[in-house]
């Protein structure tokens, strides 16, 4: 008994140092790409690793898997680190334009702009689990990822609060931002990517199963 217990807290504090060894990798190479250009594929190579820890993927190489991912989508995700941030750029500059404005102009384009809003964060949330999921050209990215979060709306809202709550936390303990920030975020979001992905598979083959029973008949 007392051996197992052992056991566990070791796999405990063996995970708590994975993590925050991760996160403090995200922090140096997004910080070599001079943040600009560096936080995209950090953040792609973070995502790589979750995802695979998810998978049950335990053992990989972190340095190595990190480093390589890193530089073979330094290109390709500040590519669409471009769009994403251009797209949230004009909504914010959408917002401020409706400040100064009033009467069933702000209404009907405030309305829009909700719209608009919501459709971006739906893209923005499944799009890093996309990413490091599919291999795809560069626009379907933004395209499945809007589709996946469309399929699978009420994670999206699991997804938010989750963020939320790890958001809430880390502010509440300010000391956690250094070795748990970008993981614990990297952790809901693609919890929740993992599990759409089989939820559509599953949807996948059930309509597959249906199409070959209906052409038997």
């Amino acid at each position: 008994m007392f051996g197992k217990s052992v056991g566990k807290l070791f796999t405990v504090c063996e995970w708590i140092m994975k993590l925050a060894y991760v996160n403090i990798l995200w922090f140096l190479f997004t910080a070599a790409g001079l943040v600009m250009f560096g936080f995209m594929p950090a953040t792609v190579a973070l995502f790589t690793i979750v995802r695979k820890w998810l998978m049950k993927e335990i053992d990989i190489p972190i340095w190595r898997t990190f480093l390589t991912v890193y530089k073979n989508e330094f290109r390709k995700s500040n590519i669409l680190g471009l769009i994403l941030a251009v797209g949230g750029a004009l909504i914010y500059v959408d917002f401020q334009f409706l400040l100064n404005t009033g009467g069933i102009i702000q209404l009907v384009m405030s309305i829009f702009l909700l719209i608009i809003t919501c459709i971006y964060l739906i893209l923005l949330s499944f799009f890093f689990p996309v990413y490091v999921h599919y291999d795809l050209k560069v626009f379907d990215y933004l395209k499945y990822a809007f589709l996946l979060g469309t399929l699978n709306f009420h994670m999206v809202l699991f997804m938010l609060a989750g963020l939320s709550a790890a958001v809430f936390l880390l502010l509440y303990v300010p000391g956690l931002i250094p070795f748990f920030s970008a993981v614990s975020i990297s952790c809901v979001l693609m919890s929740g990517g993992v599990y759409s992905f089989k939820r559509v598979q599953k949807l996948q083959m059930k309509a597959t199963i249906s199409c070959e029973d209906s052409a038997e008949y």
